[in-house]
């Protein structure tokens, strides 16, 4: 039994793999960034059919190589690109520092504790005034918005709303 001969692309990447590790390395400036570029070569060589033929093997890999460079160069430029975008939006930059634009956590717990007293103290209110507060403070309605799902007038909800927010302010 014959083993397979390797296809000539495959035979020169072998032959030449310490060279292209070390053409790699140079332009990467990172050994370890040369070598997975390198690996990634030799995965796309093993793709080429076999039976494929290429004139210039060396010239084909050095091609290959500077094409996947350049891509990850391309791919990085839109990350990077994404990242500023996102952190343009999702943050504040002071004197050129990026600050984290999220309360702290003993803040976020606080307002969470707060949150959580106002709830039980409107669960005392009235039906109606606590159907109103929720309607329209918890939910976002506007007065007259709540008055249709209430089924009164818009007056009625401005007087719940006023007497829910006496109500919790004096509660808390």
């Amino acid at each position: 039994m014959h083993k397979a001969q390797p296809a000539p692309l495959i035979e020169s990447y072998l032959a030449a793999r310490p060279d292209l590790v070390r053409f790699f390395t140079a332009r990467l400036h990172s050994r370890e960034a040369a070598e997975d570029l390198v690996q990634e070569m030799y995965e796309r060589a093993l793709r080429v059919p076999s039976d494929e033929i290429i004139a210039n093997p060396m010239a084909y890999l050095y091609r290959l190589g500077s094409n996947l460079l350049l891509d990850r160069a391309r791919y990085n430029g839109r990350r990077a690109a994404r990242e500023t975008a996102w952190s343009g939006l999702s943050g504040v930059r002071l004197g050129g520092v990026d600050i984290v634009d999220a309360p702290a956590a003993d803040d976020a717990l606080d307002a969470r504790q707060r949150l959580h007293r106002l709830l039980a103290a409107a669960e005392q209110l009235p039906p109606q005034t606590r159907r109103a507060f929720q309607l329209h403070k918890l939910e976002g309605r506007s007065h007259a918005e709540t008055a249709v799902v209430m089924g009164v007038s818009r007056s009625a909800v401005e007087k719940h709303i006023s007497a829910a927010l006496k109500f919790l302010l004096a509660k808390l």
